[in-house]
């Protein structure tokens, strides 16, 4: 079943004695699709299909998230410094460097945005999808549910043995229409067990929330960085029922990219592209023939 869902090669890349699974479809110039938790590179799908004829999709799952590695404590540090490394390490083995197009989400905003600061003058556009790369809007409350998850025994014992986390997010995520039986059951199909449900805990209990938390000088510096890419075509789409990444953050997007083309969906979710899909994938396709 999943083959027929996700019909893109197999590719892997050894990073430290952990294998990195990446899609690697078409020519052309560059775009490197970067998800976030509880999900993995399944979310794309649509959109490899979609550009892969005239563009090179590059999509990695992260380490402890779908076709990649999950390893325990001990062999992985998860956290955003090692994201970064390892989408850094993945663009260098394959020797991309120049004209990138950015599309990130959730996790993957900080993540990309990570590796843009790194390296400003390999990026050429940007799409931006119920994210973030900055710390929390100061009128937006730390969501109850991430606290449970981030702060308490509780909330390990929810993700880890019930698969809370991704199980959840694939019901919520979506406002407009539910997603189908198989798609869901793919969200959640690489998080089958207790050891493999690391990712989706630690990815929460790895923001930061206040000065001296891990992290949470790298989240300022990626923040401040976003000035180097104000004159950069910037295309943001938003699901503006997501209880995360709600209007607070869209705000503080078009507060530092006011020139960035907008579209923002009143009746979708966080999966802006299940919720909204055909309507994202013809804005993206729009803005990458620009």
């Amino acid at each position: 079943m999943l083959d027929s869902l996700l019909p893109f090669k197999r590719n892997f890349l050894d990073r430290n004695g952990n294998k990195l699974h990446y899609i690697n479809e078409g020519q052309g110039e560059p775009v490197v699709m970067v998800h976030g938790n509880p999900s993995w590179s399944f979310y794309y799908r649509n959109l490899v299909s979609a550009l892969k004829d005239n563009h090179q999709c590059i999509v990695p799952d992260h380490i402890g998230c779908g076709l990649s590695d999950k390893p325990g404590d001990a062999g992985y540090d998860y956290t955003l410094k090692n994201r970064i490394d390892d989408l850094e390490a993945l663009l260098e083995h394959l020797e991309v460097k120049d004209n990138i197009t950015l599309v990130v989400h959730d996790w993957g905003g900080m993540i990309g945005m990570g590796f843009a600061a790194r390296h400003p003058e390999r990026i050429k556009k940007l799409v931006i999808l119920n994210t973030g790369a900055f710390h929390l809007p100061k009128a937006k409350p730390f969501p109850w549910a991430l606290r449970i998850c981030r702060d308490t025994q509780l909330g390990t014992f929810l993700v880890r043995g019930f698969n809370a986390f991704s199980s959840i997010a694939s019901y919520v995520g979506v406002k407009r229409k539910p997603m189908d039986k198989a798609t869901r059951e793919a969200y959640v199909a690489p998080f089958n067990s207790w050891a493999n449900r690391i990712s989706t805990l630690r990815f929460v209990q790895d923001i930061p929330l206040k000065e001296g938390d891990r992290n949470y000088q790298l989240v300022s510096d990626i923040a401040a960085s976003l000035d180097k890419f104000g004159s950069l075509p910037v295309l943001i789409c938003w699901g503006l029922k997501d209880f995360v990444f709600d209007k607070h953050f869209l705000d503080e997007w078009q507060r530092r990219f006011p020139d960035a083309e907008v579209h923002a969906f009143s009746d979708c979710g966080h999966y802006i592209l299940e919720d909204a899909s055909d309507e994202v994938l013809g804005h993206i396709q729009q803005f990458m023939a620009k």
